[in-house]
């Protein structure tokens, strides 16, 4: 009653209306902006501090050129990525394709590389883990092996690489591949161990045969802890790629840094390393959206704790 005799006192007071409903937003379209926002907010925050270091004198722009030098001239970086003609028939640099196209060539290739070991090692993984909880014997011919080559650092696969298929696409989708597919084994075999056994003892009762247990109680249950560590392994497989690219067995982003520090070139390495994150972050988001279309089962607010 008070609260209407003050409205009624002073007309010009209205409710707080919440802003989506001011603006007649579907209520998906609220929470996306927001993320966008506040997304803005932080990458503006950290180009803010670069750009004041460099206002300050304290960060060289010969050294470490601030986002308004190596954003300001996008043709002038774009011109550098022409190396897939060069590496492959020793054209020079302003021949080949424009720079536009030498730059979308180039996220192609390491794109591509990344998405083909990427699937490679979790199909395989996935397989290999259920077959090692699925098949005594196969345990035992195989986990030790996967155990003791689980340590080894993919830098050190890279000669095996060259050696078994030369330079080109092969030995850097190889390079993601073996970097993955170890670790995400002992996860998948990690992830069925730990499967409530209420849910199997419920299967059994019920005339489950183990196939089918396997297939229908084991696999789905694993699935949200699969689909997370593939995620996180998602920045692992564009750190290897770029390591493979930069040794010389194919073309692509990696190649781009090593010839920007090979020239000294620092504000083709920032250019660089800004568009490998955009990519990186494209794809996050896009690896969550479906994510979140295959665990449909799960409640929303159980996803925060799965990087949903």
């Amino acid at each position: 009653m008070a609260v209407d005799l003050a409205r009624a006192a002073v007309p010009h007071i209205r409710p707080r209306v919440p802003f989506g409903q001011r603006l007649a937003l579907p209520d998906g379209l609220v929470p996306l902006l927001r993320r966008i926002g506040w997304m803005l907010v932080s990458v503006g925050c950290f180009a803010g501090l670069w750009e004041l270091l460099w206002a300050l004198g304290i960060a060289d722009a010969k050294l470490l050129p601030p986002p308004h030098i190596f954003l300001g001239n996008l043709a002038e970086q774009a011109r550098f990525f022409n190396t897939a003609q060069r590496w492959q028939i020793g054209t020079g640099m302003n021949t080949g394709p424009s720079p536009a196209m030498a730059v979308l060539i180039t996220v192609l290739a390491s794109t591509g590389r990344v998405l083909a070991g990427l699937a490679l090692a979790a199909t395989l993984s996935i397989l290999v883990g259920v077959a090692i909880r699925y098949v005594v014997l196969f345990e035992r011919l195989t986990l030790p092996t996967i155990t003791l080559l689980a340590p080894v650092s993919p830098i050190a696969w890279l000669p095996v690489a060259i050696f078994m298929f030369g330079i080109g696409n092969a030995p850097a989708i190889f390079m993601v591949f073996i970097a993955l597919f170890f670790t995400m084994v002992l996860s998948t075999i990690h992830q069925i161990d730990g499967v409530n056994r209420n849910y199997i003892n419920v299967a059994r009762t019920m005339g489950a045969t183990k196939r089918q247990i396997y297939a229908r109680v084991i696999v789905p249950a694993i699935l949200p802890g699969l689909l997370a560590v593939l995620r996180l392994n998602l920045f692992g497989a564009w750190m290897v790629v770029l390591v493979a690219e930069a040794t010389g067995v194919g073309y692509g982003l990696g190649q781009v840094i090593m010839l920007a520090r090979n020239t000294f070139n620092p504000s083709l390495v920032f250019f660089t390393i800004t568009l490998i994150g955009l990519l990186g972050f494209a794809f996050d988001l896009l690896f969550r959206l479906v994510q979140r279309r295959m665990l449909y089962w799960l409640p929303r607010d159980a996803g925060s704790s799965l990087g949903l």
